[in-house]
């Protein structure tokens, strides 16, 4: 799914997501959107991508257990057939994962993941051992919830805002590239949005660099309103179309 996979390139460990603290998202938050494919200028409804937030706790912690579940329309598996499911457990205060669930097909490639990371001793566990990490660390979900919280005010347009992702036992250096503000008009309606570009490794689905981009509303929340990408053969556009229970008024909204 083009809202959850986002990657990059091996580096050194990143400081930018360390001191961020949650005021964009809160328990009980469900956001939904649609994926439409692109193929010689004309756009089909593939499928649907689900965003929960609730409140558990683990090992005696409150923790946020955000999940991302997509999955394309049954017309459209005859093509390419998605299911994808992430789940993140992530500290309240911090925002730093705990454990980290992986499980997706795209298109036959079948992958289950699971990470428990130790903050003790700045170690992931995985499947296939334990991996040295930094002390500030993100997993592919845990990054989108975090990033939400970044004041953009802070940076000028080409700003490089980075951080450190834990994906198939490695620890890789993301950034997000800022763009600046813009209107833009979505399936659900008109936004005053933040406009910015993360790297991406290629993948199964997605290219490499900086193809990509994201809109997410200019208003307290920073919920994606809007992302565009290539990918293997043709496009994609993914709208949100429909939320409940935001922590704060989607004041970016202009019209339906």
């Amino acid at each position: 799914m083009a809202i959850l996979i986002v990657a990059s390139f091996p580096l050194e460990a990143g400081d930018g997501f360390c001191n961020l603290r949650n005021t964009s998202f809160a328990a009980g938050e469900q956001i939904t959107f649609k994926v439409f494919y692109t193929v010689v200028g004309a756009y089909f409804g593939a499928g649907e991508a689900n965003f929960t937030t609730t409140l558990e706790r683990m090992n005696n912690k409150p923790v946020y257990h955000l999940v991302g579940d997509g999955k394309t329309y049954s017309f459209y598996d005859n093509f390419f057939k998605v299911r994808d499911k992430y789940e993140s457990y992530i500290d309240t205060a911090t925002l730093q994962p705990y454990r980290f669930v992986r499980n997706i097909d795209e298109g036959g490639y079948k992958k289950y993941e699971h990470v428990t990371f130790n903050k003790t001793t700045n170690t992931a566990v995985t499947n296939n051992g334990v991996f040295k990490t930094p002390e500030c660390i993100q997993d592919v979900l845990s990054a989108i919830f975090y990033a939400r919280n970044i004041d953009f005010n802070s940076y000028k347009p080409g700003d490089k805002i980075t951080f450190s992702m834990f994906l198939d036992n490695e620890v890789y250096e993301m950034y997000i590239r800022y763009l600046g503000k813009e209107t833009i008009k979505t399936k659900y309606g008109k936004f005053r949005a933040v406009k910015f570009k993360p790297l991406l490794i290629k993948g199964t689905i997605f290219e490499g660099g900086e193809k990509m981009t994201v809109w997410v509303s200019d208003d307290a929340n920073h919920i994606p309103v809007r992302i565009e990408s290539p990918i293997s053969v043709g496009s994609i556009k993914v709208d949100m179309i429909s939320y409940r229970n935001l922590r704060h008024r989607l004041t970016s909204l202009i019209s339906l």
